[in-house]
């Protein structure tokens, strides 16, 4: 898309822009639409965005936005300064009305603000990412501010457990002795927002060692679905953990368990599937050699004579109904990709042992973005999508309802350019309250965490 053409729509609200829907969006909700109180179907949009005149975010009329958190004040715990780079997110019910927010912090060793090293919840001191806390009344007022966990490297994305905590996920697969570390990074760890001295800082090393982005879990077999964004060929895989103690509340995925990558038969490239509805019947599992990493990144590993599935920007994960669901921000061939796409979601159906291509992003594809690659993504409150964008110029969260129409729901105006190269920073972790009243999302840079509220439903 030209710039001209980005601007014009910026102005505009970023509405719906030459979607050709082709009835493959249907399957991506199929069995999601209890996430919709009432049994809501989905609408296009909430109306134009409105320019904020405080100049930090616009939405559409009878929406507000509350400023929970923003980076470089002072932590309510007292233990330092809101840490930089707000990332991945989730909302948790906690007593007597309240929300516990779990945030990531995607610092590398050049993060500006480091989350503060805290006795008991710090794993490696030379690390500057990890997660804080906040713990949030029914009105969205801030009640507490805190350390979640510390020491830990690039905290991107993870996800929620059915037990209420949640799997912070290290993108980097960096060991002892690389940019001052003095652990192997490139883990995934359990953070109890409620109570982070419950989980403390113990990596989870039976679930892999490598550039981890989003997890899901199946609420029925416990098995965790991992994502992974490698930077570079050979692009990432999607994994399986099969723990020893399924479902066995917090602490249990410390005994272990299977860690397994996904094959699709003759696909080993997911980039060169272009058509929406896609079926691939009788995906395998292929135990993972050396899930530690300790001499070759998992994706370099061999995987035996018939390969392994590789993809390009694996990012999102979510579970809904019997399917997890995964999302490539993007492929190229110029990148050494097999094929070029701005955006696909998968969906793969364990009972079935079926991966189907849901959605594709892009010019005459299911989903027409005004804006650039989809990053983090979260089932909406009318039943349809609320997809972060990632890219170049002003940053908005689109909805995606379930007929296929796109519609902005908010857009970034916080300048950290000039105003001659004005700069927006991505949204990230974007999710719900438990009652599904409140969306709140992260400003990655400037770091800010915002609570939206208005008619929702």
């Amino acid at each position: 898309m030209s710039a001209t053409r980005r601007q014009i729509l910026s102005r505009t609200g970023a509405t719906a822009a030459g979607i050709a829907f082709t009835g493959a969006l249907s399957e991506l909700f199929a069995g999601t639409a209890g996430a919709a109180p009432g049994g809501h179907t989905g609408r296009a949009g909430y109306g134009p965005l409105v320019p904020d005149p405080a100049g930090l975010l616009d939405l559409p009329a009878g929406f507000r936005y509350k400023v929970l958190s923003r980076q470089g004040d002072p932590l309510r715990s007292g233990e330092g300064p809101v840490p930089s780079n707000h990332d991945g997110m989730a909302a948790f019910a906690g007593r007597r009305g309240r929300v516990h927010l779990v945030r990531n912090h995607e610092n590398r060793v050049s993060g500006k603000i480091g989350v503060p090293t805290v006795p008991g919840l710090t794993y490696d001191p030379a690390a500057k990412g990890g997660c804080t806390a906040l713990e949030l009344d029914g009105r969205n007022n801030v009640l507490g501010e805190r350390v979640a966990i510390a020491g830990t490297a690039v905290n991107c994305a993870g996800g929620p457990t059915p037990w209420r905590t949640w799997l912070t996920c290290e993108e980097t697969e960096d060991k002892a002795g690389t940019n001052g570390y003095t652990k192997d990074h490139g883990f995934i760890f359990e953070v109890d927002g409620a109570d982070p001295h419950r989980t403390g800082a113990v990596p989870l090393t039976a679930m892999g060692r490598f550039q981890h982005e989003a997890i899901a879990v199946d609420p029925a077999s416990g098995i965790v679905y991992e994502t992974e964004d490698a930077f570079e060929q050979p692009f990432g895989l999607f994994y399986r953990f099969l723990p020893r103690k399924p479902l066995g509340g917090t602490g249990s995925l410390r005994a272990g368990g299977d860690l397994e990558a996904m094959r699709v038969p003759g696909v080993p490239d997911l980039s060169v599937v272009q058509e929406t509805g896609a079926r691939f019947e009788g995906v395998e599992w292929v135990p993972v050699p050396d899930p530690q990493a300790a001499g070759t990144p998992i994706r370099h590993q061999d995987f035996g004579p018939r390969g392994i599935t590789h993809a390009q920007k694996l990012e999102g994960c979510y579970w809904g109904g019997r399917a997890v669901y995964f999302v490539s921000s993007f492929a190229r061939v110029t990148d050494g990709s097999g094929g070029t796409h701005f955006g696909q979601v998968w969906k793969y159906e364990p009972h079935r042992r079926r991966l189907t291509l849901v959605v594709v992003f892009g010019p005459d594809t299911d989903i027409r973005l005004p804006g650039e690659s989809p990053d983090n993504i979260c089932l909406a409150p009318t039943g349809g999508l609320m997809v972060s964008e990632d890219g170049n110029g002003a940053q908005h969260v689109f909805g995606v309802s379930e007929k296929g129409e796109v519609y902005a729901v908010a857009r970034g105006a916080q300048n950290i350019g000039t105003p001659e190269n004005p700069e927006w920073g991505e949204f990230a972790g974007v999710t719900f309250s438990p009652d599904r009243g409140t969306m709140y999302v992260n400003c990655y840079t400037p770091g800010t965490t915002f609570a939206v509220t208005g008619p929702w439903c």
